[in-house]
C-alpha cells in the first residue's frame, strides 16, 4: 500500500507577502518559491522542506473558488503554543476556542481572508 502526506496547501489570499510573513513567524518556515500565476496572479509558497502552504492571488475582485468552500480549517502544529498566538496577535489577528485535550492544547484565528487555521502544540512540558 503506498504511504503518503500532504506536500501542500493552495489557499487564495488576498496578500500572499502579509501572509507569508505571518506563516514563516508562526511556524519557523522559509520562503521555497515565488513567481507569476494564472490569471496574471502572483504565488508564494512558504513552508519547510518537505511540505508548504502556496498563497495565491490574482490582484483581481478577489473571488472565492466554490471549490474551497466545504474547507473547515488548516491545521498548523507548532512547538510552544504560546508563542504561536502571540505571533498570530501580534498580527492583528484574534485566537479563540482555547482547548486542552489529548493530544494536544490548540487554539483557532481567522486569517484577513477568512480562512481559519487551527493551532495545535503537542509539547508535554506545558507549552
Amino acid at each position: 500500500m503506498p504511504k503518503g502526506q500532504i506536500e501542500h496547501a493552495n489557499l487564495t489570499v488576498s496578500d500572499p507577502q502579509r501572509s507569508a510573513e505571518l506563516f514563516s513567524r508562526l511556524c519557523g518556515w522559509h520562503e521555497r518559491w515565488r513567481g507569476p500565476a494564472m490569471n496574471g496572479g502572483e504565488t508564494i509558497h512558504v513552508g519547510s522542506e518537505t511540505s508548504y502552504l502556496a498563497l495565491y492571488t490574482d490582484h483581481k475582485a478577489h473571488e472565492r473558488y466554490v471549490k474551497g468552500v466545504p474547507l473547515n480549517h488548516v491545521g498548523l502544529l507548532v512547538d510552544d503554543l504560546d508563542a504561536a498566538e502571540k505571533i498570530v496577535v501580534d498580527a492583528g489577528l484574534e485566537p479563540f476556542g482555547h482547548d486542552d485535550y489529548d493530544p494536544g492544547r490548540r487554539f483557532y484565528f481567522f486569517d484577513w481572508d477568512g480562512i481559519e487555521f487551527e493551532v495545535v502544540s503537542y509539547a508535554g512540558d506545558g507549552q
